[in-house]
């Protein structure tokens, strides 16, 4: 079980995007990387192909998990995921204000 999870809102801590937040998108999990909506946009040149029209197109990179930060849905800060198991049910909780994410 991942501590960031698709649609979770997160914070850029280190980066040419630090301090701006988003949604995750995607998470890729074997490279331990997410895509952030709107984080972490790179140009780059296409040429024409077919019916693909060429020209500059913006690529969304991925972003190091460790260079992020949950944001927790319930107090709305910046905080680290902890995990505690009832009834045989592994959840993810706000290490700030203790609460479930969901």
């Amino acid at each position: 079980m991942n501590k960031i999870k698709k649609g979770d809102n997160v914070k850029v801590l280190i980066g040419k995007d630090s301090g701006r937040t988003g949604t995750v998108e995607k998470v890729l999990g074997k490279v331990d990387k997410v895509v952030v909506g709107g984080i972490n946009i790179y140009k780059r040149s296409v040429k024409k192909m077919g019916n693909n029209q060429g020209g500059i197109i913006d690529l969304v990179k991925p972003v190091d998990i460790s260079n992020i930060a949950l944001i927790c849905p319930n107090c709305k800060k910046q905080t680290r995921v902890g995990f505690i198991v009832e009834k045989d049910i592994k959840l993810r909780v706000c290490k700030k204000c203790g609460k479930e994410i969901k």
